[in-house]
């Protein structure tokens, strides 16, 4: 049976995502190995002996080769065992489930936002080029890729938390238990997650889109008589899906990298905040574990991605 083009790059994505991911969790292995300080100390707690970190060394397995130590967890992570925490024993696994609906409520909630406003900024100066409008546009999308997210967290929290105690300050709560309540909790760190992403949407957009409507295509659609409008919907916007769809996934990726820092200043319990204790205790086991989960992820919304574009993109197509 012949494979078409399309099924051939969905498959080859596929086959790339398992050498991506053991690849990342090698060198987040081995970055934290060389990281100052041994755990063992750590858990050997204050004034411990000589002879009580040697004897936690072995316990533990830090006393073998770097790639034997490796070769174990890989091997039991592929078995859905990250092992366990080496402050708190629990496992890894669980601590993983607790925080990560956290952390992707306000990720989710960012980058709806980023699509819901940033695609109209950008249609409204692609519409308008060289307008006063174009040209805000353009300065405000260049603010907000500047703006670092934790300022602007900390204005939101001034003004809207503190001043006027319109949303809670911290905290986060649970989609299961209470749908409105966790959205209404997640609205303050979404916006400062939002911000960079509606301005890389509004860019992407305004600059796709006027490279289209200035085609030759478009010139003679217009040389025809159709209008603006129909221009624009039925032809214009058709041709962006592909712009939108990568600017999406760039947009969500650096949304889930900027939790670490939001996380912090609201105080939300989600994956960033345990993965930053990890690394202060020297916790190996849960700083490998969450990286690997938020591997996976990207890997997978990477993938999603690739397949879609055979789905929206004509030059993708089955042969």
């Amino acid at each position: 049976m012949k494979i078409g083009r399309r099924s051939r790059v969905v498959l080859g994505r596929i086959a790339q995502t398992g050498p991506v991911i053991i690849f990342a969790t090698l060198i987040v292995f081995g970055l934290m190995h060389i990281v100052p300080g041994d755990p063992a100390v750590v858990l050997a707690g204050e004034e411990p002996t000589q002879e009580r970190i040697d004897e936690i060394r072995v316990q533990y397995g830090f006393d073998r080769p770097f790639l034997v130590q490796y070769g174990a967890w890989l091997a039991k992570a592929l078995q859905g065992d990250l092992s366990r925490s080496l402050l708190s024993a629990e496992e890894v696994t669980t601590l993983i489930a607790q925080n990560f609906p956290n952390t992707l409520l306000p990720v989710i909630y960012a980058l709806l936002l980023s699509i819901a406003i940033g695609v109209p900024l950008g249609i409204a100066a692609a519409t308008r080029s060289g307008s006063r409008l174009d040209a805000f546009v353009s300065a405000l999308s260049s603010v907000g890729i500047a703006m670092p997210s934790f300022w602007l967290g900390m204005i939101l929290v001034t003004w809207f938390a503190l001043t006027w105690n319109w949303f809670p300050a911290t905290g986060a709560g649970s989609l299961m238990d209470d749908p409105r309540d966790a959205i209404w909790r997640a609205t303050l760190p979404a916006l400062a997650l939002a911000g960079a992403g509606i301005a890389e949407v509004a860019r992407q957009v305004r600059s796709a889109l006027v490279e289209i409507l200035g085609s030759q295509f478009i010139r003679t659609l217009r040389a025809k008589g159709l209008s603006d409008s129909a221009i624009l919907w039925k032809h214009g916007l058709k041709n962006i899906g592909v712009t939108l769809l990568t600017v999406t996934g760039i947009v969500f990726n650096r949304l889930l990298g900027a939790t670490v820092i939001v996380e912090a200043i609201f105080a939300i319990p989600g994956m960033g905040s345990l993965i930053v204790r990890a690394a202060i205790n020297k916790d190996f086991p849960v700083v490998q574990g969450v990286v690997l989960s938020m591997v996976i992820v990207v890997v997978l919304t990477n993938l999603v991605i690739d397949i879609l574009y055979g789905l929206i993109d004509p030059r993708v197509s089955d042969q």
